[in-house]
C-alpha cells in the first residue's frame, strides 16, 4: 500500500447508490449535472469522448468544475483516460490543479494492476503539495474492465489509501473475455444463471476486505427499464453500493432499489433497538425480535440496513 501521505483515517464511505455519466465534450450535459439526482456524478473524459474532443473536453470540465453549483453531499467525481494514453497525465494534471479543490475523487479506467493505482496516488500527492491542497483528500476510484484487472483486483484495492471504489466496466469486460453480446449491461443467451455472479461476488469482497465500495457498471439500453430493474435487483442482492447511470431516466429507478423500504427500514432499527435492550441493559447475549432470535450477526446487517435508510433520509 501505498504510504506517501502518511497513516490516515478511514475514507468516507461516500453516497453512491447511482453514479450518472456526465460526456465532457457536452456543454448542456455539464450544465445539467448539479441538478440531477444522482448521489454522484462523474464528468467524463474518456469513452464518452472522442479522440479529437480530448483536450477541448478537459477545457470544458475544468469550467464546469469551477463554475458550476453543486448541491452539499452530492460526490463529484471526474474520469481520465487511462494510464495506457497520452492523455492521462494531462488530465490529471490540469484537472487537478486548477479544480482538485471542486472534486471528491479521480476515477481511472482500465485498471490492470496496483502500478496504476500507485501512479496515480503519487501524481495526485505530488500537484497537492504543490498547489497547496490538503494532502490525501482527492480519492481513487477504479474500473475493472479486463481479465488481468479482475486477477489483481484484491491488489488493486489494497495499493493506496486514497482507494475509495472499485467499479465494474461491462462493455470492456465482456469484449476482453468473449462474451457473445453487444448490448453493454445486458445477459447473453446459453447460460442457465447469470454470467457474471463470480465476477460480482469477487468484486465485492474485494471491496468489502478493503473498506471500500463496490458500484456496478452500466446498463445502455436507457429506455428499457424492466431490464434496468431486473440487472440492478441482481447486483443489489449481491452486495453491491450502486450502479452507474447513463440516462437521467434511470436514476430514479435505480435509487429506489438501492434503498431499503421504510418497512425494511423500519424493521431494521426494531432489531437494533431490541438487541441493544437484551444485550446492553438487561445483560443478555441476545434478543427476541418479531419471534426470531437476533444476535451480533443480525445486528450487523441490520446496521447496514438501517444506515442505508437514515441515509435516504427516513427518520422515526
Amino acid at each position: 500500500m501505498s504510504a506517501s501521505y502518511g497513516s490516515t483515517p478511514a475514507r468516507p464511505l461516500r453516497p453512491r447508490r447511482t453514479c450518472h455519466s456526465v460526456p465532457g465534450s457536452s456543454e448542456k450535459f455539464l450544465a445539467k449535472a448539479p441538478t440531477l439526482a444522482a448521489d454522484q456524478v462523474f464528468l467524463d473524459l474518456e469513452d464518452s469522448v472522442a479522440r479529437s474532443e480530448k483536450e477541448a473536453a478537459r477545457a470544458r470540465v475544468i469550467e464546469a468544475l469551477r463554475t458550476l453549483e453543486f448541491p452539499a453531499g452530492k460526490t463529484v467525481v471526474y474520469r481520465v483516460n487511462g494510464t495506457d494514453t497520452p492523455f492521462f497525465y494531462r488530465d490529471l494534471i490540469d484537472v487537478v490543479e486548477q479544480a482538485g479543490d471542486r472534486i471528491h475523487a479521480v476515477m481511472l479506467p482500465k485498471v490492470q494492476t496496483p502500478g496504476d493505482i500507485e501512479l496515480t496516488d503519487k501524481l495526485l500527492t505530488q500537484i497537492e503539495l504543490a498547489k497547496g491542497f490538503e494532502v490525501g483528500r482527492i480519492g481513487i476510484e477504479a474500473q475493472i474492465e479486463d481479465a488481468k484487472g479482475l486477477v489483481n483486483v484484491e491488489a488493486i484495492t489494497t495499493a493506496s489509501q486514497r482507494m475509495e471504489t472499485i467499479i465494474f466496466g461491462p462493455g470492456d469486460y465482456s469484449a476482453a473475455i468473449g462474451i457473445p453480446i453487444t448490448q453493454i449491461g445486458g445477459a447473453p443467451e446459453g447460460y442457465p444463471g447469470d454470467h457474471l455472479n463470480y465476477l460480482y461476488s469477487r468484486l465485492v469482497v474485494a471491496a468489502r476486505a478493503a473498506g471500500i465500495q463496490a458500484i456496478d457498471g452500466p446498463y445502455a439500453a436507457f429506455k428499457d427499464e424492466d431490464g434496468l430493474r431486473e440487472r440492478t435487483k441482481l447486483v443489489r442482492a449481491l452486495g453491491l453500493d450502486g450502479k452507474w447511470t447513463i440516462h437521467p431516466a434511470q436514476i430514479d429507478v435505480v435509487n429506489e432499489i438501492f434503498t431499503p423500504t421504510r418497512e425494511q427500514w423500519e424493521k431494521a432499527e426494531g432489531m437494533l433497538a431490541a438487541y441493544h435492550q437484551a444485550t446492553e441493559v438487561e445483560g443478555a447475549g441476545a434478543a427476541i425480535f418479531d419471534g426470531e432470535m437476533i444476535d451480533e450477526a443480525n445486528r450487523k446487517m441490520a446496521e447496514r440496513i438501517a444506515g442505508q435508510g437514515r441515509a435516504a433520509g427516513y427518520a422515526a
